[in-house]
């Protein structure tokens, strides 16, 4: 995807239902995939109404209109179950502003596609968590996206992101790239290969319990990160979940265990000093309060039961993932120092040992707050 022109951008902007005259247009965000822009319109004596407009990457996302469908449906479902339970519609969902033909996307002459939100004023999202509180926040704010999108058709979901986390599936091109070894890395990682394959029961968990109907499909936002939440300024809630680009149909365990996995971790993602890695049984314990509070009740016994083995399976797929790409060369995962992918893998595998032995306190924790 090359760099965006300037005639792009207005050809963007004169396609899409904005209201007034355009006052400031500036780039906006720390998003590494899709172009975005700040649009602040003036509307004559009502003041300013602000937008985003984003150029979406196709070398990530394929299937753009699929996505925006997902996008849509999503929305559109969340607007009415915050009007019926009293909400603020334009500051607890995101809403899609339509380009002139009535469509949620427009494409422009180079054939790049282009969306556009609403802009949610008066709220930040921010990077890491400052203080526990936001880390709770975002927990809240992911179960009540579970709780508010409970009935909704998650299989009628596209999957922008194919077996995005069939761990399974992951396993097996993990065992195929150590076979290929094609950048002769195998013999000096194989203390790291012996742990993934002796954690085969681990990637097969989930699709097990699937194959049997025991686990139902959910609406999951499968990048359950703090800086996709908004959250108030002046309450410092989280309002709104965002960045809806990977909402598919998927497990609710995967979503919390990815949140625990990122940031409930003690260390940097790619910490090479093992000793400073752990998972931090306090921002745990936060975590699943809020998660659960958020949720009110919408997940049955059994996936709650499984919140902590979702933070393992999550753990241990993206420590896979990482070490997967170091033996086939690095060609996935930026890198910016030798080593960098089997460091990620080392210590997300540390991570899983950390879980492993305080096994019992996760459990005990979920336990705790299972009734909220």
């Amino acid at each position: 995807m090359g760099r965006v022109s300037e005639l792009q951008i207005r050809e963007a902007i004169a396609n899409f239902n904005y209201t007034g005259k355009l006052k400031e247009r500036r780039l906006f965000g720390s998003g590494h995939i899709n172009d975005t822009y700040l649009l602040t319109f003036e509307i004559g004596d009502m003041g300013t109404m602000s937008a985003i407009l984003q150029r979406m990457n196709r070398e990530i996302f394929t299937k753009p209109v699929e996505l925006m469908e997902n996008v849509v449906g999503v929305t559109s479902y969340l607007r009415e179950k915050i009007i019926e339970r009293g909400g603020d519609p334009e500051r607890e969902t995101l809403n899609v502003i339509p380009a002139k033909d009535g469509k949620a996307y427009f494409v422009d002459s180079k054939g790049e596609y282009w969306r556009s939100y609403k802009f949610i004023t008066d709220a930040t999202c921010y990077d890491r968590v400052e203080k526990p509180e936001d880390f709770y926040e975002s927990a809240v704010a992911f179960g009540n996206f579970q709780r508010l999108l409970a009935d909704y058709p998650a299989a009628t979901l596209h999957e922008t992101i194919k077996g995005f986390h069939d761990t399974r599936a992951r396993f097996q091109v993990f065992k195929n790239a150590v076979e290929q070894d094609v950048c002769g890395r195998a013999e000096s990682v194989r203390k790291e290969i012996e742990f993934v394959l002796a954690h085969e029961e681990t990637a097969n968990v989930f699709g097990e319990l699937q194959d049997k109907d025991q686990l139902p499909l959910r609406v999951t936002h499968n990048d359950t990160k703090l800086n996709n939440i908004m959250i108030d300024n002046v309450t410092r809630k989280g309002i709104c979940v965002i960045d809806l680009d990977t909402v598919m149909p998927g497990l609710a365990m995967n979503d919390f265990g990815d949140s625990i996995r990122f940031g409930a971790s003690t260390a940097a993602e790619d910490e090479k000093d093992l000793s400073k890695v752990s998972c931090s049984m306090e921002l745990f314990e936060i975590y699943v309060k809020g998660f659960l509070q958020g949720c009110a009740g919408s997940l049955t016994p059994k996936e709650v039961e499984l919140l902590p083995m979702g933070a393992k399976v999550m753990t241990y797929e993206c420590g896979m993932r990482f070490l997967t790409d170091y033996l086939q060369g690095d060609h996935y995962f930026k890198i910016h120092r030798e080593g960098h992918n089997l460091d990620r893998a080392r210590t997300q595998f540390k991570l899983v040992e950390d879980m492993e032995a305080k096994w019992d306190t996760m459990a005990k924790i979920v336990r705790k707050y299972e009734n909220l």
